[in-house]
């Protein structure tokens, strides 16, 4: 079984976590840029995190043989934060980059007017790269998260079917289907999606653009969901080229939407500016 995770924090998790994923099948994942559990105080702090996104953290995927790629944005969360904001202005000198596959992640977290305008404001430095967008919908008032989401993607310049909406569930996705948008589970050990409930989404809704992802993080989470997503399929009759279909060549096709997409582990010094993944090591 071959598995892309779309959408895992890898910064908040350790290199015992990549050789897991590996030996569970993943080759490939997608880390958006998010927020840290407090909030960041200047706009520097930014660049650092999304520095490391474009080096540290694909030097130590590639360590254990898996394809590294981010998203980047202001997340919803920081968007109401003063200090944060300029990010904004920023944010294309990293839309550039060859490993951001998308913007994200965008969207609502209290449905504030400033995120509003951070949400509107990213969703056109997306058409503006030519990049699709990773949007995250809102823990708190799901239903109504999402059809203000859906509104200001209508009224943007990017393409519903340029547009993965995250974090959906069985109240959000008959309207996130069909709004033309990709569709993106969470699946969580407490929270969000389990596995049971990700069954009886695809056998209602279909593979059709739907992606699943581990969403792991700092929190209690666990990034090898994904491979007991792709288990319980088979378990339940699904078939490999259906599992197939939802954990790789969904991602791969959301994702291939930038045209910078590139599965090959790339081959790394043994250093990444003089420190290894090993303590100690060379």
């Amino acid at each position: 079984m071959r598995i892309f995770d779309p959408h895992i924090h890898m910064t908040s998790r350790t290199t015992d976590d990549y050789e897991a994923m590996h030996a569970a099948g993943v080759r490939a994942l997608v880390e958006p840029a998010f927020w840290l559990g407090q909030p960041r105080t200047s706009p520097a702090s930014f660049f650092d995190y999304f520095d490391s996104l474009l080096g540290w953290e694909p030097f130590r995927a590639a360590q254990y043989g898996i394809a590294h790629h981010c998203t980047i944005a202001l997340n919803p969360k920081e968007a109401n934060d003063p200090r944060c904001v300029p990010v904004l202005d920023e944010l294309p000198r990293y839309l550039v980059k060859d490993q951001v596959v998308a913007v994200g992640e965008v969207g609502y977290d209290s449905m504030t007017p400033a995120e509003d305008t951070a949400l509107a404001t990213q969703l056109q430095l997306a058409a503006d790269h030519d990049l699709p967008a990773l949007v995250h919908t809102p823990h708190r008032d799901k239903l109504a998260g999402l059809r203000r989401t859906l509104d200001v993607v209508q009224e943007s310049a990017l393409a519903p079917d340029r547009v993965l909406i995250d974090h959906l569930n069985e109240t959000t996705v008959k309207e996130a289907k069909d709004s033309g948008c990709w569709l993106g589970f969470s699946v969580y050990p407490d929270t969000k999606m389990d596995e049971e409930r990700m069954i009886a989404i695809l056998r209602s809704y279909g593979p059709e653009q739907v992606l699943v992802n581990s969403a792991a993080d700092w929190g209690r989470s666990d990034p090898l969901k994904t491979r007991r997503v792709g288990d319980l399929m088979l378990a339940e009759g699904f078939t490999e080229d259906e599992v197939d279909r939802v954990l790789w060549r969904n991602p791969v096709a959301f994702y291939g939407l930038s045209g910078r997409l590139n599965l090959d582990i790339a081959v790394t010094e043994a250093t990444h500016e003089g420190n290894s993944i090993l303590r100690g090591g060379a």
